[in-house]
């Protein structure tokens, strides 16, 4: 095997009331990727940050191309050669695809003008590579989620760097986006790149990784050849206990209709018709773009419904904003945490009680800061929330514990109904289990649950019942125990339920 070319050897860092990095190893070899796992607050992205010149570590070398080196910020260690694809998107979305990839350092003459030319055909390029089909003068704004991270990706590669960090790249991506960024890591390996991985998706470190890296609270626990582990000794490592079922689910008897939808139409959504009952999960199937996302926020007010009728309760509601669905009962919390979901100058609590004032409000409407305090503190050691204190700034958090902060958001208001859009997104395996048995707790409690998700096994894991939305229809409707993976996939793609029968 050839010699590493990047060693982080003993790295200590900390911050004022926590130590995130107590003696933490971690080598990258040329031609191999390296898998970085760790629950969330592991210390992962605080390495990186180290790693990039982002932090000062407080102890420990850093030999990159075997020479120790210290990086004085992000663009040394870009222009070293180190590369980084962030798990949050870093990008401009009035620009075009290409403006964003070459943003700061465009192709320019020797009188400094820019050579669009030269510039719109290397970024075709790099989005052919990446099996992306669109030009590179489109505006970012107008593509999804799943191509914009596909950007970010052409992005890092366009530096040429010989060591390429990948924090969480497959999070938003679709199954067919997924296969065309693993052909790169192959094409990338076998041109002598360095890979760092970071992912929660277990299924991946077994599929592209040749090594393996644990880290726990800060510590290092072990680097292993990805061969000589299975899913349950790797899960053992990073949680420091077993995990004894992935999906926890309880079974509970459904009761009363809580929420019913007809023939809704919305953008994106063409007449979607289901119902939901109290005691139930829900689970919400389909590829990305088939509608799922859109009908959430047409149900929740956060987008106009154009036609259609919503019932809670019998109740029929006019819902034209997230307040009057707060209001109502509706609780939803957002696919995307960082825009729709969090702010992130805001500390911990004030980002957990935000839409539910009234509940810690005099009639008056002075706020009471003890029950306020109290129903926080109960919420971070529900979910587990690695945060030094509820004051700190949630933006300096991990991206899970952002994410189980979003989702106490929500059941801060006490819904009826809890609608989670892909609520384990960039969550570790020990923290999902967590989010699982919360969500048992409320089903147990009467509370109706709707999953969306781009996790099969989630949704078949956690549902009680599965409908399946193809281009904003309603493809398919199963029961948990009728459905798998293949009638699921068969309607995702647009096929009728009796046709994936």
């Amino acid at each position: 095997m050839p010699q590493p070319i990047l060693q982080l050897e003993g790295i200590e860092k900390s911050f004022p009331g926590v130590k995130a990095l107590d003696g933490v190893n971690l080598s990258v070899t040329p031609g191999r990727v390296m898998a970085l796992v760790g629950e969330n607050g592991a210390g992962k992205s605080t390495l990186m940050k180290v790693l990039t010149g982002i932090y000062t570590r407080d102890a420990g070398r850093l030999v990159y191309q075997g020479e120790e080196v210290s990086f004085p910020g992000p663009r040394h260690s870009q222009e070293a050669g180190i590369g980084i694809i962030h798990q949050e998107l870093n990008l401009l979305p009035e620009l075009t695809i290409a403006e964003n990839i070459f943003l700061g350092r465009e192709k320019t003459s020797r009188f400094g003008r820019i050579l669009w030319g030269e510039m719109y055909a290397e970024a075709d390029r790099l989005l052919a590579k990446l099996g992306v089909r669109h030009n590179s003068k489109t505006r970012l704004g107008t593509l999804g989620i799943g191509e914009q991270q596909m950007v970010e990706i052409a992005k890092a590669l366009s530096f040429e760097s010989k060591v390429i960090i990948m924090d969480e790249p497959t999070d938003a991506l679709t199954d067919t986006e997924t296969e065309a960024l693993f052909a790169v890591i192959d094409e990338l390996k076998a041109s002598g790149h360095g890979i760092v991985y970071i992912s929660h998706r277990l299924k991946e470190i077994f599929q592209i990784c040749d090594e393996v890296t644990v880290l726990r609270d800060g510590k290092f626990i072990g680097e292993r050849p990805v061969s000589e582990l299975d899913e349950e000794t790797l899960i053992e490592m990073m949680v420091g206990r077993r995990l004894d079922e992935q999906y926890p689910r309880v079974d509970v008897e459904p009761t009363t209709t809580s929420l019913k939808v007809k023939n809704l139409h919305a953008r994106g959504v063409h007449g979607a018709t289901f119902s939901v009952h109290q005691g139930e999960i829900l689970g919400v199937a389909g590829l990305m773009g088939s509608g799922r996302t859109e009908l959430m926020r047409a149900i929740f007010g956060a987008d106009p419904m154009e036609k259609g009728d919503v019932r809670l309760f019998g109740a029929p509601l006019d819902l034209k904003s997230p307040k009057d669905a707060i209001d109502a009962g509706i609780a939803y919390i957002s696919e995307d945490r960082k825009a729709d979901g969090l702010i992130l100058g805001l500390c911990v609590k004030k980002n957990m009680t935000l839409a539910a004032l009234s509940a810690f409000s005099t009639p008056s409407g002075r706020l009471r800061h003890t029950p306020e305090r109290q129903a926080v503190d109960e919420f971070i050691g529900h979910f587990n929330i690695k945060t030094p204190s509820r004051s700190q700034t949630i933006g300096n958090l991990s991206g899970g514990n952002q994410q189980k902060v979003s989702i106490a958001k929500g059941l801060m208001t006490r819904p009826r109904v809890l609608i989670l859009d892909e609520p384990t997104r960039g969550v570790d395996v020990g923290a999902k289990k967590e989010i699982y048995q919360l969500i048992n707790t409320f089903k147990q409690e009467g509370m109706s649950i709707i999953l969306v998700s781009s996790e099969m096994p989630e949704v078949l894991g956690m549902s009680d019942r599965i409908i399946v939305m193809h281009e904003g229809r309603v493809t398919g409707e199963f029961m948990a125990e009728d459905a798998n993976q293949e009638k699921l996939m068969a309607c995702a793609v647009g096929k009728t339920e009796t046709e994936a029968l």
